[in-house]
């Protein structure tokens, strides 16, 4: 029954026409709701300015639910602990290596608690930085140096890590930027406009890169 569920959802994953993404809840405790501003922000200036046709508000989905796989694009945030069962682990792995696509964005916090649980979503894999030279710093919208820093909470330089299959990126972990305070409503962390805009043309990039490849 399983593996007759697990098909039926992946034919729907492989077949489905639309561009969507959705929001990674998951459990530990951490504020997977993080930011509700920002998905929706992010997902106007993609349909204005690089040409997608995305939903505007998001959906919510669990780490262990088969509706994973009607989104080719999840994304997860949050500031604190992650917890990923073993049903989450094997959900997300099979999303994954199945042709889906993780973002997560650390709001601050979660780093050491990610790192942790997704070992064991991939316990033979690592997650490696990515160089300056990535094809998806240089999208619509150039990054010479890389990941921009968006929102400073410890002086550390920004760094993007990616957990690869086959060469393709299928997991991007974003850390000490904070793209997604960026996103949100300009009032609400006051970042000047410049600031908030390459945090939306980074955004902007992801989505390409992940829909283009």
């Amino acid at each position: 029954m399983k593996v007759l569920t697990f098909l039926a959802v992946f034919i729907s994953f492989l077949t489905m026409n639309a561009q969507e993404i959705a929001i990674l809840k998951y459990n530990g405790g951490g504020d997977w709701y993080a930011n509700p501003t920002a998905l929706p922000n992010l997902i106007k200036f993609c349909n204005t300015h690089i040409g997608t046709a995305l939903t505007e508000k998001p959906e919510i989905v669990s780490a262990n639910s088969p509706e994973v796989f009607q989104y080719p694009f999840l994304h997860m945030t949050g500031h604190g602990n992650v917890f990923f069962s073993q049903e989450d682990a094997d959900n997300l792995r099979t999303y994954l290596l199945g042709g889906g696509f993780l973002h997560i964005d650390d709001n601050y916090g979660m780093e050491p608690y990610l790192k942790k649980e997704l070992s064991k979503v991939f316990p033979d894999k690592e997650l490696i930085e990515l160089s300056a030279e990535h094809p998806i710093f240089k999208q619509t919208y150039s990054f010479p140096k890389g990941l921009p820093k968006i929102h400073e909470h410890d002086g550390k330089r920004p760094q993007a890590f990616g957990i690869f299959h086959e060469n393709k990126l299928i997991l991007l972990f974003t850390f000490e930027s904070d793209l997604g305070d960026g996103w949100e409503d300009p009032q609400l962390h006051n970042d000047p406009p410049e600031v908030r805009l390459k945090a939306l043309q980074m955004g902007a990039n992801i989505i390409q890169y992940v829909f283009k490849n």
